[in-house]
């Protein structure tokens, strides 16, 4: 049975993927370290893990397959889904496949090594917009809809 795993901890659409997940009545799992306050949603269980590391990551990589659905921005995380069978979102909508999912961690990866080389390099990424938020929604109910016909 399909499952939605949102890695939670600065997350913009946790409300969205819990309307999306009621309304196709599948078990939801928000994880993170703390820090949330719990739905009362029958539909959507919060997972407290241990603090450290990666632990939530690890907690859904664990977890995830085929039939899954993960809402992630953490892009290392994405590849073990990925390479677990699950559809993975970012919180802005893209989806990440076996088929870019190596070209986004290498420039992730890219982008750290040029930011470790200039200290005074500033950045930040884009503010998230209601158009991201759209496009999220689109797209989640594209990948459920996919991940229960399998």
């Amino acid at each position: 049975m399909t499952a939605l795993y949102i890695d939670a901890d600065a997350c913009p659409v946790k409300a969205e993927a819990e309307r999306v997940a009621t309304r196709h009545k599948l078990r939801m799992f928000v994880v993170s370290n703390g820090g949330l306050r719990p739905s009362q949603n029958p539909y959507v269980e919060t997972v407290i893990v241990a603090d450290g590391p990666d632990v939530a990551d690890m907690w859904i990589a664990d977890r995830c397959g085929t039939g899954d659905v993960v809402v992630t921005g953490d892009i290392p995380l994405a590849a073990k889904c990925v390479e677990a069978g699950a559809k993975v979102l970012k919180h802005n909508g893209e989806a990440l496949t076996a088929a870019n999912i190596g070209n986004v961690l290498a420039t992730r990866d890219l982008m750290t090594d040029l930011r470790a080389a200039d200290p005074f390099r500033q950045g930040g990424g884009k503010s998230f917009t209601k158009a991201d938020r759209s496009r999220f929604l689109d797209a989640l109910e594209r990948e459920l809809r996919a991940a229960m016909r399998q």
